[in-house]
C-alpha cells in the first residue's frame, strides 16, 4: 500500500505500486524518468514480497557481498543483437572452467513486461524496462539468483523452477552441484541437460556461481551500448563489454530461417521475387540504427568505456576463431583455457553450411556459415537492406553489391579487412 507522496510523479507510482506483474527494479527506474527528486522518507511502506526480498522505493539499499567486488573478478557482458552469432560466441566463455556463463537471463524480464497489463505497459516505458534489465544484471553479477524469482513464470516454489530460459546453454547449470546427473562427455549438451537435470534449484545455482571466479552474461535485449553506461561506471563490477556485430544482411537472412512466423512476408518475397505490400521494414531498420549508434559510441571512446570495450565482427571470428578467441581473452584479462581451444576445434569444422537444423546450434563450418546468406537471399532484399543500413555497412567495413553476380560470387568476400583495437 502506498503512502502519501510529495514527488510530482505520484499518480504514476501509485498505479505501478498496485501492480503485481512488474518488479521493484522497473519501478525504481521510473523515478529517474521524471525531473523531480524524491523528497524525504519512504514513499511506499516496506513490503515483504518473499522472505528474502525487502525493497524500499527511493533507496539503493540492496547490498552485495564484498567478495564479489574484488578487482581480480571479471564481469563480462556479451553485447549483441539477435542472430548475430552470439550463441556461438557465448560458448567461448561457457567452456572456460572458471567462468559462470548465463544465456539470456533478461528473457524473463522481457516476458514479465510483455505479459503485464496494457495500461501498465504504457506507463513502464523503454527506460523503465532498461532499468529492470540493468538491476537484474547487477544482481546476477553478484550471484543473486533469488532476484530472478519475481520474473520467472510460474513463480519458483522453494527456490526451484523448471522454467529457467535455456538453462542447458550454461554448463555450470548442468553440472554438479546444480545437477548431479552423470554425463559421459566433457561438457553436458543442451538437450541432455533439459532431459536429465530438470528442476533448477536457485540456491544451488547461487552456490555454483559463488564457486567460480568470473561471470559472463550474453544479452541481445539491450538496444544500445550506452544503455550499459550505469553498469560500466560502477567500479565494483570491473565490467568488460564484448560488442559482437554482424553484417545486417546476414542477420536478416538468419532471422528469416530461425523465426519463420515473424518473417513470413520476407520469406514470401525471397521465394517469389515479389515484395508483399504489407512487408514491415521497421525491425531491420531499428536493428541497423541501434548497431550504428552503438558502434558510434564505441568509436568515440567515451571515458566510461575506457579499458572496458572491445568490438568484434562475427565474420572475423568465424574466419579465425582461435586467434580471435585469444584476442578476446587478452582483452578481458584471462588466460584462454585449453578446454576453450579444444571446443573451438571441435565446433568450427562441421559439415553444415547453413544455419543448421536447430536454430541455436553452435556446431558449424564457421567460415562457410559467415557469408552463406549470399547464396540464399534474393538480390532485391539485399538491395533493400543496403539502402536501409548503408551507414552501418560502411562503419563496420561490409561491402555493398551492385549485381546478383557480385552477390553470388563467393570467391570475393564482402568483408573488408579491418582491425578493431580494444579501447584500453
Amino acid at each position: 500500500m502506498c503512502l502519501s507522496m510529495e514527488c510530482s510523479w505520484k499518480t504514476v507510482l501509485l498505479l505501478v505500486c498496485t501492480s503485481l506483474g512488474i518488479q521493484y527494479t522497473a519501478i525504481r527506474s521510473l523515478r529517474d524518468t521524471f525531473s523531480a527528486p524524491c523528497s524525504g522518507g519512504d514513499l511506499c511502506q516496506r513490503r515483504e514480497v518473499k522472505e528474502y526480498q525487502w525493497k524500499v522505493f527511493c533507496d539503493d539499499g540492496h547490498q552485495t557481498p564484498e567478495s564479489f567486488h574484488s578487482p581480480s573478478r571479471k564481469h563480462i557482458v556479451l553485447f549483441a543483437t539477435t542472430r548475430s552469432g552470439s550463441s556461438f560466441t557465448g560458448q567461448l566463455f561457457n567452456q572456460h572452467p572458471d567462468i559462470f556463463y548465463l544465456f539470456e537471463p533478461l528473457y524473463h524480464v522481457q516476458q514479465a513486461f510483455t505479459n503485464s497489463s496494457a495500461r501498465l505497459r504504457k506507463i513502464l516505458d523503454r527506460r523503465a524496462l532498461l532499468g529492470a534489465y540493468r538491476d537484474l544484471l547487477h544482481n546476477l553479477y553478484n550471484c543473486d539468483f533469488y532476484f530472478l524469482e519475481t520474473y520467472i513464470k510460474p513463480e519458483p516454489k522453494d527456490h526451484a523452477t523448471a522454467s529457467f530460459f535455456r538453462r542447458g546453454s550454461s554448463s555450470a547449470l548442468c553440472s554438479p552441484p546444480v545437477c548431479e546427473e552423470s554425463h559421459d562427455k566433457l561438457e553436458p549438451e543442451e538437450i541432455w541437460c533439459f532431459k536429465n537435470c530438470r528442476t533448477l534449484n536457485l540456491t544451488l545455482a547461487t552456490t555454483a556461481c559463488q564457486g567460480r571466479s568470473h561471470m559472463a552474461i550474453k544479452t541481445v535485449r539491450i538496444p544500445e551500448i550506452k544503455d550499459l553506461k550505469i553498469l560500466s561506471e560502477d567500479p565494483r563490477l570491473n565490467l568488460k563489454i564484448v560488442h559482437l556485430v554482424r553484417d545486417p544482411r546476414g542477420i536478416l537472412a538468419s532471422r528469416m530461417t530461425a523465426f519463420m512466423d515473424q518473417f513470413r512476408a520476407w520469406k514470401i518475397w525471397n521465394a517469389t521475387g515479389r515484395r508483399p505490400h504489407y512487408i514491415d521494414l521497421s525491425q531491420i531498420t531499428r536493428t541497423c540504427t541501434d548497431l550504428s549508434d552503438s558502434v558510434e559510441t564505441g568509436f568515440s571512446k567515451p571515458a566510461w568505456l575506457k579499458g572496458k570495450y572491445m568490438l568484434i565482427r562475427y565474420e572475423d571470428l568465424a574466419k579465425e576463431p582461435v586467434q580471435k578467441a585469444k584476442e578476446i581473452y587478452k582483452f578481458i584479462g584471462l588466460g584462454m583455457d585449453p578446454k576453450v581451444h579444444t571446443w573451438i576445434l571441435q565446433n568450427t569444422n562441421g559439415s553444415n553450411n547453413a544455419e543448421g537444423n536447430y536454430k541455436f546450434t553452435t556446431t558449424r563450418n564457421s567460415k562457410a556459415t559467415a557469408e552463406s546468406w549470399r547464396l540464399n537471399l534474393a538480390f532485391d532484399i539485399v538491395q533493400t537492406v543496403q539502402r536501409l543500413c548503408n551507414t552501418t555497412l560502411s562503419q563496420l567495413g561490409y561491402k555493398s553489391v551492385g549485381s546478383i553476380d557480385d552477390l553470388r560470387n563467393m570467391s570475393n568476400s564482402l568483408v573488408e579487412p579491418r582491425t578493431f583495437i580494444p579501447f584500453l
